[in-house]
Order: structure tokens, then C-alpha cells, then sequence
């Protein structure tokens, strides 16, 4: 399985702590498993997934693309401007 990861997702990963991580790492073994757990968006955003699931009482957004043996993952983030960003990539 060949993971990927955009700098956007990147960026917001790094800056969240060690208990939002083990959650976050849970999130994405479980995409990994089954990727149609996600919702498939459409228009603009066509192709796109958007995983949601809680992270320590607030809820959070992940973005993937994927095809058989490969997954990547886009943006992570709460609610807030998360498709205006997603857009924007």
C-alpha cells in the first residue's frame, strides 16, 4: 500500500499533539482498510472523499483520493473554510 501525503495535509498534521495524532493515525488505518467510509464529493471537488470522525470532542475533516493499493491524503481540518481550502489545491 503506497500512502501519500500533500504539504497541506502535512503542514496541519505536524502542528497537532500526540493524543490528536494517535487519533488522527486511527482515522487514516481506517481509510486504508475500507475507503469508501469517506464521502464521495462532487463538482469541483469530483473524486474527493472527505472522512469525517471525532478528535477529542470536536470533529474532523479528512480529504483523500484512491485507488486500489494507493491513498492520498489531501488536507485535514475542522470544519472552518476546510472545502474553500480544498478547492483551492
Amino acid at each position: 500500500m503506497n500512502i501519500e501525503q500533500k504539504p497541506s495535509f502535512k503542514r496541519v498534521y505536524k502542528k497537532l499533539h500526540k493524543n490528536q495524532r494517535v487519533i488522527v493515525n486511527q482515522a487514516i488505518k481506517n481509510i486504508i482498510k475500507n475507503p469508501l467510509l469517506g464521502k464521495e464529493k462532487s463538482g469541483d471537488l469530483a473524486g474527493v472523499f472527505v472522512y469525517k470522525f471525532n478528535c477529542l470532542n470536536q470533529q474532523f475533516l479528512l480529504a483523500y483520493q484512491f485507488r486500489r493499493n494507493y491513498r492520498l491524503l489531501l488536507l485535514l481540518g475542522v470544519n472552518e473554510n476546510f472545502y474553500k481550502k480544498l478547492k483551492i489545491q
